[in-house]
């Protein structure tokens, strides 16, 4: 039970810590209707927050809420992946960082609408359309991103190799991953690997974007609670107005 919590912690932690990213943004957008397009992918994600976090309280059995796994952890319980955790920067970054979390996040998707967990599998059928439409909005970005000025495509470019090391660890199994696989409740890392690296090649070729080499070594260790120096600063942001306010509700 104890790996099943860890593992519905992951999930609610990556989409949470990239709502949070994303809605610094709000107000910030290249133009209004890409503003209110990043506004509403935060907003799908809390909400999907809410399902994993609640469904990890409730297996935890110790009294804890959404609200208090989200707000009263501190960095080293956090189990979100490296990349969520990553700066906005340009907005290349953003939407680069995006795309790569989109990806993974629509197979893992799929694959968990199958588990044999039946609260998982409504999860994920729940957020499958969300998804559908993130992967679809971002990789139409890094196409137009890529292949539109000299320095929209300079800038999309570099930040595809910068934050390439940070999308492997999504399918760097440890321990709690692989006992979910014998289990049935996850999907197995070489099926959502394979389909990922397929789907970024695609989109990388028509956004004439030179593909990184999957082979490259990949940072690992968020999934275990060892973060970049980033997610210190996200939730003292985050959590600031619960620890100074302790159960203050609006």
């Amino acid at each position: 039970m104890d790996q099943k919590i860890e593992y519905l912690l992951r999930q609610g932690d990556n989409a949470l810590i990239l709502s949070q990213q994303l809605s610094k943004l709000c107000g910030k957008g290249p133009a209004l209707e890409e503003d209110m397009a990043l506004t509403n992918v935060a907003l799908d994600l809390l909400g999907q927050t809410r399902m994993w976090l609640t469904y990890a309280g409730e297996l935890e059995g110790r009294g804890r809420t959404e609200d208090q796994l989200a707000f009263l952890r501190d960095a080293h319980d956090m189990r979100c992946c490296l990349i969520v955790e990553q700066p906005n920067g340009n907005y290349a970054d953003t939407m680069v960082r995006q795309f790569y979390f989109d990806t993974w996040h629509y197979f893992l998707m799929q694959g968990l609408a199958k588990s044999v967990d039946a609260r998982i599998a409504e999860i994920a059928e729940k957020s499958i359309k969300e998804i559908t439409y993130h992967l679809r909005r971002s990789g139409d970005l890094i196409v137009r991103l890529g292949d539109g000025t000299p320095d929209s495509h300079a800038k999309t470019q570099a930040a595809v190799n910068e934050l390439w090391m940070y999308s492997g660890e999504m399918f760097l199994y440890d321990a709690i991953d692989d006992a979910m696989v014998e289990q049935g409740v996850a999907p197995a890392a070489d099926g959502l690997r394979a389909a990922f690296i397929e789907h970024v090649s695609e989109i990388f070729a028509e956004a004439t974007l030179t593909m990184p080499d999957p082979a490259a070594w990949m940072q690992r260790g968020g999934k275990t609670g060892r973060h970049s120096e980033h997610l210190g600063y996200i939730l003292a942001e985050m959590q600031f107005l619960q620890r100074s306010y302790p159960g203050a509700e609006w």
